[in-house]
């Protein structure tokens, strides 16, 4: 089971995550003071870590740069499911 559903609150916030990476650079610091949550049911960065959309990139700790990936690309523009295939 995906653990994003696109038709759901957390694939919205996952979308309005992937597009706020999308407008500038980002750092982990950054990212995780504006989506960190202590809720189990909004593990929007967890998600998409899990499903490969974003991944970091250069530096040190809080400073290393979130990325969206190929694929968090493609979903963001719509043209690639949430979830990766099975293996």
């Amino acid at each position: 089971m995906p653990s994003i559903v696109p038709d759901s609150p957390s694939g919205y916030l996952t979308l309005q995550f992937l597009d706020w990476l999308a407008e500038r650079p980002r750092s982990y610091g950054e990212t995780m003071d504006a989506w960190r949550t202590s809720c189990p049911r909004l593990s929007i960065w967890e998600d998409a870590v899990r499903e490969g959309l974003v991944e970091l990139g250069e530096g040190r700790w809080r400073d290393r740069e979130v990325l969206l990936t190929r694929r968090g690309r493609l979903v963001l523009l719509g043209r690639a499911p949430f979830a990766a295939a099975a293996e």
